[in-house]
């Protein structure tokens, strides 16, 4: 292989025909009078445009169409046309410089084209250089050649991650792994499981108990997942009201005069709040507002007056303290007990992190754009996370996140898109340039996907997800087996 040209942070380098080199793989540059390198990334294979090939190839068309006889060839110069119509061009990225085993970002540096040295760099080599791995360490799958890739846990704390890629491709798979490899390294977790795939990851394939059996509690809404009023508290209950029940500003701030009321006089619940409603002096269609609404609260079987029946995040985050999770399942409830069931959630986490009674989670997101109000995207992704949410976005409309979103984004899992629409959403991602995006993830095959981030330490690796030892769900159902 030899450099041919060089624009920018992009390089083509010619390729012969014996070597062996696919889109996604990685090139070392080595100039033999340098004690630097570069690191670059293979995003496109073409034929070399050499001039008059095109010229060529018809004209030996036409000679094997049309001509007969035997072919003499005394100065063997077949052999030379035939490997120069076969000559790839290799367009690749410039991901890093290499200086003495370790990484430098400034790839100013220009090496030599006549004494510079062309290998593919195998996967084992270039983890050891990118040092990812080591701390902590997550198996999220293998490349090509067959090398594990390990993402280390720490490079997902305190930061902000988005899986996407098309129904199919293997996203919810690859939350899995991320999930049980938390839990591996004493994580506590939370999950919004909207399509219930996650409930029995305390199983094993063939469905018996697995070592996460104490580490998976699954809360039911509206089974064994109640709550009362007073537990919920005013802010969350307001928000409730205000933004899934659409309750007017008029008819909210008499919600919250009697609230403090109750709180006064003794304690808050549906029963003593429709006493309170009946003989209070409020306008009529006022108190029909708030009533219908406690009413609509009651029939949802999730706020209960009965203590006993009632369960405290903070009594089963302290089960998974030392690693573990809780699946929240969304999956058997409608759309407006969904959304309420993660307004109360989202707010008795942030309630309980700010009194040190939750020190950190990680929050799994699935299709968030299902559940989460808009308003609710930043605040997740900015305040939140400075009190230790931390969150993994998972979803395969690209177009539901927010541009914001994106920028703030740490590291991104891309399994395989062909939408025109959903490849223009995701040439936002600020953790990777577009030519690159574009060109790999529309190539991925199933279960590969494309991760750049804090995971890779800001080089992007093709990955393909490994299968997991546990009942994932979430297959798609077919009739034709």
């Amino acid at each position: 292989m030899k450099i041919f040209k060089k624009e920018n942070d992009n390089v083509q380098v010619l390729c012969f025909p014996d070597e062996t080199v696919e889109k996604g793989d990685y090139l070392l540059i080595e100039d033999c009078q340098s004690d630097r390198s570069l690191l670059v990334q293979v995003i496109d294979v073409q034929f070399a445009n050499i001039p008059g090939m095109m010229e060529d190839l018809l004209r030996d068309q036409i000679g094997d169409s049309e001509v007969f006889g035997e072919d003499y060839d005394t100065l063997n110069m077949n052999s030379q046309i035939n490997i120069l119509r076969d000559i790839r061009l290799l367009i690749g990225k410039i991901r890093c410089s290499i200086k003495n085993n370790s990484i430098d970002m400034n790839v100013s540096w220009l090496p030599s084209r006549m004494s510079s040295a062309i290998h593919r760099i195998k996967p084992d080599k270039l983890f050891q250089i990118l040092g990812i791995g080591k701390l902590q360490p997550i198996n999220i799958g293998e490349t090509d050649s067959g090398s594990d890739l390990f993402i280390d846990a720490e490079a997902l704390d305190g930061g902000l991650s988005i899986i996407t890629g098309m129904k199919g491709s293997g996203k919810s798979h690859l939350s899995k792994l991320l999930l049980l490899g938390l839990i591996d390294h004493g994580a506590p977790s939370i999950v919004l499981d909207v399509n219930g795939e996650y409930s029995n990851l305390c199983l094993s394939r063939e469905g018996k108990p697995n070592r996460y059996e104490e580490k998976i509690i699954l809360l039911k809404v509206g089974g064994n997942f109640k709550v009362t009023l007073e537990y919920a508290g005013l802010r969350t209950v307001s928000n409730i009201m205000s933004h899934n029940l659409e309750l007017p500003e008029t008819s909210l701030r008499e919600f919250h005069r009697i609230w403090k009321d109750l709180e006064r006089r003794g304690r808050v619940s549906l029963k003593t709040f429709k006493v309170a409603l009946q003989t209070s002096n409020i306008n009529e269609h006022v108190r029909e507002a708030i009533l219908s609404r406690l009413n609509t609260l009651a029939s949802f079987n999730f706020f209960t007056d009965d203590e006993r029946e009632m369960l405290r995040i903070e009594d089963v985050s302290n089960r998974i303290s030392k690693g573990g999770a809780l699946i929240l399942g969304l999956n058997e409830v409608s759309p407006t007990q969904r959304r309420i069931a993660v307004e109360f959630m989202l707010g008795k986490l942030v309630e309980l992190l700010r009194s040190w009674q939750l020190k950190a989670v990680f929050l799994f997101a699935e299709e968030a754009h299902l559940y989460l109000r808009e308003t609710y995207w930043e605040d997740i992704v900015t305040r939140m996370r400075h009190l230790g949410l931390f969150t993994i976005f998972v979803t395969n409309q690209p177009d539901t996140i927010e541009d914001s979103i994106y920028r703030q984004a740490d590291s991104i899992f891309l399994f395989n898109f062909k939408s025109e629409h959903d490849l223009n959403a995701l040439s936002k991602v600020a953790r990777i340039d577009n030519e690159t995006m574009r060109s790999i993830t529309q190539s991925l095959r199933p279960h590969y996907c494309l991760t750049v981030g804090h995971v890779t330490k800001e080089v992007p690796l093709v990955v393909k997800v490994k299968p997991l030892d546990v009942l994932t769900m979430g297959e798609t159902r077919r009739f034709f087996t």
